[in-house]
């Protein structure tokens, strides 16, 4: 089963301060008071460590179900380094249950295939044109 994607239409609403729709939802993304935004919602860069968050812990969430594991939750957090060099994702994974040492091996590898995981490690290109 294929879902088309939905398109995130983000637009202004004060400084910094960006409204964004998707299908039928909305989120606020801002800046931090220290950056002249009024911290009305997450940075864009929070926005993106929470989507490799939210994306694990489905992941593993739907793993362990087809599995028949034991998943009572797959609790994740994931922080953002930058460095002039390179971005760093320190992400840390939580699995409340009872597993064996190969099934939580197995959740760990299933982890680092969700998809946001492949696209931020894979080849990624961004087609960007001016439009009327």
């Amino acid at each position: 089963m294929s879902t088309t994607p939905r398109i995130a239409q983000v637009s202004r609403v004060s400084r910094f301060r960006q409204q964004i729709r998707i299908g039928g939802h909305q989120l606020v993304a801002d800046e931090p008071e220290e950056l002249g935004g009024a911290d009305a919602g997450p940075t864009a860069e929070e926005l993106l460590a929470a989507a490799l968050g939210t994306c694990t812990a489905i992941t593993l969430e739907m793993y362990a179900e087809r599995k028949g594991w034991p998943l009572q939750d797959a609790q994740v957090s994931v922080q953002l380094e930058k460095t002039p060099e390179r971005a760093l994702f320190h992400r840390e994974v939580r699995l409340l249950g009872e597993f064996s040492g190969e099934q939580r091996a197995r959740l760990l590898e299933i982890a680092n295939r969700c998809p946001v995981h492949r696209i931020l490690t894979g080849e990624i290109a961004i087609d960007t044109r001016l439009v009327e």
